[in-house]
């Protein structure tokens, strides 16, 4: 899978759990992932598997201290207000700016606003892209 393949892989995962209770989540991230290696052939390769199943627990393990760096940059904006889609695509950057030192800054936004084009509504690319820039 391509880097872009696996991101938005996890973001469809820490966006479906925005609807179930965190006290079922990881049945959720279970079931997702799962769901990720059924069919007759394997969708996505253990190693990528295993990668997804990480992060989307290390984004979910830094939520509030991801939530803290949106809520402080948005002006009027507190996470509560955001969508979901555009509030899942700004916690997968902002984790992978801070967190992950292998994904430049200039790509996490790149792709959080590629990821807001095909998930968010018409002003997420410009919302997602001008957050992200105050976040930093």
């Amino acid at each position: 899978m391509t880097r872009r393949e696996i991101r938005e892989e996890i973001f469809k995962i820490l966006f479906s759990l925005d609807f179930y209770e965190k006290d079922s989540q990881e049945e959720q991230i279970r079931l997702a992932l799962a769901e990720l290696q059924s069919g007759e052939e394997k969708k996505v390769p253990e190693k990528d598997y295993q990668y997804i199943h990480d992060k989307v627990l290390d984004i979910l393990h830094s939520c509030q201290s991801i939530d803290q760096k949106i809520n402080e940059s948005a002006d009027k904006w507190k996470t509560s207000r955001i969508g979901k889609a555009e509030l899942t695509i700004l916690r997968l950057a902002v984790y992978e700016i801070f967190q992950e030192d292998s994904i430049s800054t200039a790509i996490a936004i790149n792709e959080a606003v590629e990821l807001a084009k095909k998930y968010g509504d018409d002003n997420a690319p410009k919302f997602v892209n001008g957050l992200l820039a105050k976040v930093l």
